[in-house]
């Protein structure tokens, strides 16, 4: 080989009539990762093979190439993606005596190519499946492009808008204004908006383009909006029917002049006597009551912070001027209300409401009778 194809820019390889290398340039051991006295002598398919082609050269190096073609080929050191081309020398009675092969390195380049060829097809197939709608906008605020699959679902045609002012057609929107602060470069997470009938939550993407200002993708989460409301109604219904069961759980109960029973009846914590408390203080100051009677036969167990809210009720019921009394006191409840070290003996206890209620009323009497 000649001093000047071993200063080519590109890969030259020359080949005999058996497809035998007889000259290997400096370019192609840089490529190829073989040294010219390595190369010559052996077959080209075997330093040069094409990937998933049998006799590739054999039957290419018949003929000059009419313009390059980009072959793979196979290498210990990985793929490489070769844009060749080929001269066919031959004698005066037109016979084949050997071929000049000359190529590039394109890897990179065809890599780089595949890549966006998979990034192409990936945001082709979420167009085409996502309820969504990816909108470029240019410098002026103008459509450049529209697709997305949820332009169905309110009627528009892929690329409706095009050539369109953005900001006549969504300007007043919440979106509109998130569009205009994406395009002033800041990026926008996350809009919610309802256009055509749909809900949707966008996003503005501020782009670095000679002509394309920002991107915008909007999903319809129309259902999940309408579900998240059927949610928040199903919530507030709960609420509502609890606050109900809990009124009816704890009925406070005038059942004489001046003397109210509040039966309490299941499982009470430490939220729920808050509740019991601050209604019967209530109902003591509205009735002007002189009893309030605390009726646990409906209640097994509390813990020591509930026994505590109970004696604590006590106390505040004998400052608002009146008398609390305890009823149906259960064994369990009194053991824990004896561990606490609690002393009930100001305090009026009964097995029974009828008793309760019996004391109450003889006290009213009593206190109602004229002095002689």
């Amino acid at each position: 080989m000649d001093e000047r194809s071993n200063k080519a820019p590109h890969v030259t390889i020359e080949v005999d009539d058996v497809l035998q290398v007889t000259g290997w340039n400096r370019r192609a051991e840089r490529v190829l990762g073989v040294s010219a006295d390595e190369a010559v002598g052996r077959p080209l398919g075997e330093l040069v093979p094409v990937a998933d082609e049998a006799d590739a050269w054999a039957r290419r190096l018949v003929t000059d190439s009419e313009e390059p073609e980009v072959l793979r080929i196979d290498r210990p050191a990985g793929e490489l993606y070769f844009a060749a081309w080929w001269e066919v020398t031959r004698e005066a009675d037109g016979r084949v005596v050997g071929a000049t092969l000359h190529g590039h390195d394109i890897t990179a380049r065809e890599r780089e190519f595949r890549r966006r060829g998979v990034e192409a097809k990936m945001l082709e197939a979420l167009l085409d499946n996502l309820e969504i709608v990816v909108c470029s906008i240019d410098k002026q605020g103008v459509f450049a492009s529209q697709r997305g699959k949820a332009l169905r679902t309110v009627g528009l045609s892929p690329g409706q808008f095009v050539g369109q002012d953005y900001f006549e057609l969504f300007g007043g929107t919440p979106s509109g204004e998130s569009t205009r602060r994406a395009m002033n470069g800041e990026p926008q997470v996350a809009e919610l908006s309802e256009v055509y009938g749909v809900h949707w939550l966008s996003w503005g993407i501020p782009v670095e383009d000679s002509e394309l200002s920002v991107i915008t993708v909007s999903l319809d989460v129309t259902e999940t909006k309408r579900n998240e409301l059927e949610l928040r109604a199903r919530l507030d219904l709960i609420e509502r029917q609890q606050q109900v069961i809990r009124e009816l759980s704890t009925p406070i109960i005038e059942v004489w002049d001046g003397v109210l029973t509040l039966p309490i009846v299941g499982l009470i914590d430490t939220v729920r006597t808050a509740e019991i408390m601050d209604n019967l203080l209530q109902a003591v100051t509205s009735t002007r009551a002189r009893f309030a009677i605390l009726d646990l036969t409906g209640v097994e167990v509390v813990d020591t912070g509930t026994a505590s809210h109970l004696i604590g009720m006590i106390q505040a019921i004998r400052l608002l001027g009146a008398e609390g009394v305890l009823t149906g006191i259960h064994p369990l409840i009194a053991q824990t209300i004896v561990s606490l070290g609690v002393d009930l003996s100001r305090v009026p206890v009964f097995g029974k409401l009828r008793d309760a209620l019996t004391h109450c009323i003889a006290r009213l009497g009593r206190s109602s009778r004229p002095r002689t």
